[in-house]
């Protein structure tokens, strides 16, 4: 079985540098043309199945690469973003600057991060992950040959901690997902390997 785990295209706060979490920001032109590419190039790829985080970018992206094809589409609130609570729609490079803020070590030690009373840790994040590859993709191993996920920066990570087995302090290893990025990896026989990290089609 493969997966192929599609991060959503790019926003106008992906754009302006913004912290989008749980906030349900639309795809911009420019992440409209990065799903259609994608979908061109896919095009005669098979898929059984394809997961969507339920926000609009994810969503919309997801319809983007299906394009006319009967592939069912099931949202799952398990593969949303993170929330950041008060820091969503703030600029990363401010909050960065600013040693009193709760985005302090979210990127350069993600182990030590802290959310605000709104927001939600990373363990959290990966609690759901797991969760939701283990109901859904792991279960299902012997029924698929091939299933999508179009999800997010953070959620996405959270997926490959739990079939990477990484470390806490490991979680951003190997940067931030671009936009329409797609990794490919292998399921067989319950254990994973990642074919690609870096599959980008535009």
């Amino acid at each position: 079985m493969e997966l192929y785990i599609v991060r959503h295209g790019q926003t106008v706060w992906n754009k302006e540098g913004r912290l989008q979490g749980s906030a349900d920001i639309m795809l911009n032109e420019n992440g409209i043309n990065l799903a259609k590419k994608t979908g061109e190039a896919l095009k005669d790829v098979y898929f059984d199945k394809i997961y969507s985080s339920p926000l609009k970018r994810a969503y919309d992206t997801a319809c983007y690469i299906r394009g006319d094809r009967d592939i069912p589409i099931v949202t799952d609130s398990r593969i949303k973003e993170l929330c950041f609570g008060k820091l969503e729609g703030q600029k990363i490079e401010d909050m960065k600057k600013d040693p009193l803020s709760h985005f302090t070590h979210f990127f350069d030690a993600p182990h030590l991060y802290v959310p605000d009373e709104q927001g939600e840790t990373i363990d959290a994040l990966k609690e759901r992950a797991g969760d939701f590859l283990v109901s859904e993709i792991e279960a299902n191993e012997e029924i698929f040959t091939r299933v999508m996920i179009v999800a997010h920066g953070a959620i996405n990570k959270a997926l490959m901690a739990h079939i990477k087995q990484n470390k806490p302090e490991d979680f951003w290893k190997g940067g931030v997902q671009k936009n329409c990025n797609v990794i490919i990896v292998r399921l067989n026989q319950g254990k994973y390997e990642v074919i690609d990290e870096e599959k980008i089609f535009y």
